[in-house]
């Protein structure tokens, strides 16, 4: 057993300390989502830059994949480092993977840059929620989900149009490079005002344990980008793989419950609340990441619109994300009850994804924004809550490794999901274009088309032109289709969610067992 000394039950922060601290938080929020909307307007442009249509999800996938591998150990290092630390060093490693992903010379380096850039986003993250878990109550911190709500917001809005912008008047590689100065300043500002309460735990790292978590999530998350595209589901490539992920986390499991501080505590899985959420965390990263991903393709494909335009038309889904997550942790706040929102928000999701389902070629807008803010209305009241009953069900020395392990699932459920969809699409994409006897000319500029140079649809003959748009169209109803048993057995979860009160302490206030020292927890000026 590691010895450890916490130093916790001071008195609660005040509303002012509090928003001084969120202000430095919400900057590195800011960050990566805003990574997050700018790059997606510009992947068809990247792609089509440095490779074509398989690579696509791999730009997305390695993000998602490193910052899932390392999202566990940053509960534990800050823990030992202290959260401050630990939130500005991803802060740089992510602003380091973001200069070294705009140079990216081909799609192998950019690949490479992307899995730097989510180590550093994996901690942003997981620092942010762990942090506000820490200094402020369950009870009262649905006020505040309107701050980070505002971020999401501003990257929606102006995420979308920067990378818009910024792909069609100067060169995709400014999306990356757009994140320095913005990181610098959350560097400067954090480092000025991010006060937070002095912990320090002394723990063993349990690095076997995370590096077979790591080499599970990377082998099931080949089956998804390789099976059927690559390789036939029946070779004995795939077949190895699916052995070894599966024997992998049979080992992990094993591993666990002999380290005698496990990366990812088997004991959680006890709390309902913690097993339940993070079921639905990997369902709905499995959703966002996965089938949503593919929306900006269709407006540059189909509508043939710029990536700027294609931003703006995404914006009803964005908003919709923030109008859900806002919304309901205000009311929260003021009826203490949360289990109704991710009930309510899987129904609404999974009726989103069956509208999707519907868009065709010649489908109105105001059709296709309605059938995008209700997708993102339903993820919105799903996601906020799945953090907020963890931290409000588990003990208060859990707070960080509770807090990074519901992320964790999220994130990983995110990899599997845009590798899944991505093979569905180009799957589906291939099967089409011969149905429709598009022919080899066809299935050439579909190449071009779908590797981010939609323009080249203006230099095609009409026949041709339709029937690749049909193919894709098509092909994209699969995608949204597939969608929707997960979202529905996403409400399943929701319901036997287990619904506790809302705690009205924070953790640097509360832990009963910590042993307090007369030193101060927040300094501000």
């Amino acid at each position: 057993m590691s010895d450890s000394k916490e130093t916790y039950g001071a008195a609660p922060l005040s509303h002012r300390q509090i928003l001084i601290a969120l202000s430095g938080l919400m900057l590195g929020m800011l960050l990566a989502a805003l990574d997050q909307t700018i790059v997606a307007t510009a992947l068809p442009t990247i792609v089509g830059d440095l490779g074509g249509l398989k690579h696509l999800s791999w730009v997305v996938t390695a993000y998602l994949l490193s910052s899932t591998a390392v999202t566990p150990l940053y509960g534990k290092l800050s823990d030992l480092f202290g959260r401050k630390k630990l939130f500005q060093f991803a802060i740089v490693v992510f602003l380091i993977g973001s200069a070294l992903a705009g140079l990216s010379q081909n799609m192998g380096e950019l690949i490479a840059f992307r899995a730097l850039q989510g180590i550093g986003g994996g901690g942003l993250f997981a620092m942010v929620l762990s942090i506000i878990g820490d200094i402020v109550p369950p009870r009262e911190r649905g006020k505040y989900q309107g701050y980070l709500g505002a971020v999401f917001a501003s990257a929606s809005v102006f995420g979308p149009l920067a990378g818009g912008f910024l792909t069609d008047q100067i060169s995709w590689r400014w999306i990356f490079y757009v994140n320095l100065p913005v990181g610098i300043f959350a560097l400067i500002v954090t480092s000025a005002v991010l006060k937070l309460p002095v912990k320090h735990v002394d723990h063993k790292i349990d690095f076997l344990g995370s590096a077979l978590i790591t080499a599970a999530v990377t082998s099931a998350l080949l089956v998804t980008v390789w099976g059927g595209v690559t390789y036939a589901w029946t070779s004995p490539t795939i077949i190895t793989l699916e052995i070894l992920a599966v024997a992998l986390v049979a080992l992990f499991i094993f591993v666990e419950t002999k380290a005698s501080e496990p990366i990812l505590p088997l004991r959680l899985f006890r709390d309902r609340v913690f097993s339940v959420s993070s079921t639905l965390g990997f369902i709905s990263g499995f959703s966002l990441f996965g089938a949503v991903i593919f929306l900006p393709e269709y407006m540059q494909v189909v509508r043939g619109v710029s990536a700027t335009k294609s931003g703006l038309m995404l914006i009803p889904l964005t908003i919709g994300i923030v109008f859900g997550s806002v919304g309901s942790g205000q009311i929260i706040t003021r009826i203490g009850k949360y289990k109704v929102f991710p009930v309510v928000g899987s129904i609404v999701l999974t009726i989103g994804f069956y509208l999707l389902s519907l868009i065709a070629i010649n489908t109105a807008y105001w059709k296709e924004a309605i059938y995008m803010a209700a997708t993102g209305i339903g993820l919105g009241l799903t996601i906020q809550v799945i953090v907020l009953a963890t931290q409000n069900s588990v003990d208060f020395k859990d707070m960080g490794t509770a807090t990074s392990a519901v992320t964790f699932f999220r994130t990983m459920g995110g990899a599997i999901g845009t590798s899944f969809f991505g093979n569905i699409l180009v799957n589906r994409l291939t099967f089409n274009l011969g149905r429709l006897g598009a022919g080899k000319s066809a299935s050439g500029a579909a190449a071009s088309l779908m590797g981010g140079t939609p323009q080249a649809l203006d230099k095609l003959p009409p026949a041709i032109h339709l029937g690749l748009l049909e193919a894709f169209v098509r092909s994209l109803h699969v995608v949204f289709l597939f969608a929707i048993p997960f979202a529905a057995v996403a409400i399943i979860f929701a319901i036997i969610l287990p619904e506790k009160p809302l705690r009205s302490v924070a953790a640097i206030a509360g832990g009963s067992k910590a042993e307090e020292e007369d030193i101060p927890l927040f300094v501000a000026e």
